[in-house]
């Protein structure tokens, strides 16, 4: 297989969010709230626990009322914000604006990290001039996030779920993706971490590469075998 084109999961593939701890700190600290150690800790298991942070952990149990809202979160801003709201309300927090603040902070580029190698993967993708797309389930605008860590200018286009309300595995996303690289599916490779969702592009043809979602001191060099993959087409 010729690798013409690859596109890109965003969360868990190409970039991973904060911890929990850091991200109810860093909104805690913007409000001038101060918990004790012993508190915050438990806050933040039971946040991680309710699947409140976006790109984190699923929520262990998910409640009942929010049971057809979470398959279809990432169709639009609005459902993504209701419902990863709700799942933190259900945590007590000390004032109620955090909830809303928590939601804005995962969107800010300090939030995410990219993987060591994404850096070095993306640019040996444009030096072989193979193109890029980022392809993501999620209810907001990343680009700035790709922007802010200097990545932005190694990604052709972004095809986001909430855009063109459509999700992965469903093809759509996934052709939509393919058509602005110019590229015929058959020859494109998609690179991501959730095997039902991102493995949905090998429906159009496309190869598929998956990796590990891990804490990024975890995965230092998973999407090197990306560059080997492109190199083997070439």
């Amino acid at each position: 297989m010729t690798i013409k084109g690859v596109l890109f999961d965003f969360s868990g593939t190409l970039f991973r969010i904060e911890p929990v701890g850091d991200w109810l700190s860093a909104v805690l600290d913007s409000c001038g709230i101060t918990l004790p150690d012993d508190e915050l800790a438990m806050r933040a298991r039971e946040l991680e626990e309710a699947g409140a942070l976006p790109g984190g952990a699923n929520p262990l149990r998910l409640p009942e009322h929010l049971a057809e809202l979470w398959p279809v979160r990432d169709r639009s801003t609005e459902l993504h914000r209701e419902t990863y709201t709700a799942l933190a309300r259900q945590v007590a927090l000390p004032d109620p604006r955090l909830y809303d603040l928590l939601y804005e902070r995962h969107m800010t580029p300090a939030a995410w990290r990219p993987y060591p190698d994404t850096k070095a993967v993306l640019a040996g993708l444009r030096e072989r001039g193979i193109p890029v797309a980022v392809v993501s389930n999620i209810g907001w605008d990343l680009r700035p996030v790709f922007r802010a860590h200097g990545l932005d200018s190694f990604v052709d286009a972004y095809l986001l779920s909430f855009e063109h309300a459509v999700q992965k595995p469903h093809e759509r996303l996934f052709q939509l993706a393919c058509d602005a690289l110019g590229q015929d599916p058959r020859e494109v490779l998609m690179v991501g971490d959730d095997r039902r969702a991102d493995g949905g592009a090998a429906a159009l043809g496309c190869a598929v590469h998956f990796v590990d979602h891990l804490p990024v001191d975890e995965r230092p060099e998973a999407l090197r075998a990306v560059l080997a993959l492109a190199g083997e087409g070439r």
